[in-house]
């Protein structure tokens, strides 16, 4: 099992607390759905990642390159993940492997008694495709409405 301590998630949690347009969980899922490939079973183990973020407590991003990083959804929602300092990935063969490993959510926020959370999906997400959507929402700019005047 490896975690991902809090260095590696603050830096991420600042990296999305960058300016521009905020989105809620549902868009933010819904944005990596529309960039992540066909579900595989499971993904080689790297050893170390070089992040995660949470997306509410249904999913979230593991990255293991800088270029490369995988959507996790989880089987049921994992309350403790938004509030995670640091993930505990279990890993059974040398892989992550939808429906039989699990993210277990670490720090002092979370829960005294650590209920792992089993991963129900794993999609390669399209980084690039991905920067390239984030950078398009970083640069709209809000139009404000006006309003009709009343005669």
């Amino acid at each position: 099992m490896i975690r991902i301590l809090f260095p590696a998630a603050l830096a991420f949690a600042l990296a999305a607390c960058a300016s521009g347009p905020r989105m809620d969980n549902a868009e933010r899922l819904a944005m990596y759905r529309s960039h992540a490939g066909e579900p595989v079973g499971s993904i080689r183990h790297p050893g170390r990642f070089t992040g995660w973020s949470a997306v509410g407590s249904d999913a979230l991003v593991l990255r293991t390159r800088p270029d490369e990083a995988f959507l996790l959804e989880l089987a049921t929602p994992c309350p403790d993940l938004p509030v995670a300092l640091a993930i505990q990935v279990s890993s059974r063969t040398g892989m992550i492997s939808a429906r039989f490993d699990s993210i277990t959510p670490l720090g002092p926020a979370t829960a005294s008694i650590r209920v792992p959370c089993h991963i129900g999906s794993i999609r390669r997400l399209d980084v690039a495709a991905l920067r390239e959507a984030e950078a398009a929402l970083r640069e709209a700019t809000p139009v404000e409405r006006e309003d009709a005047e009343a005669d």
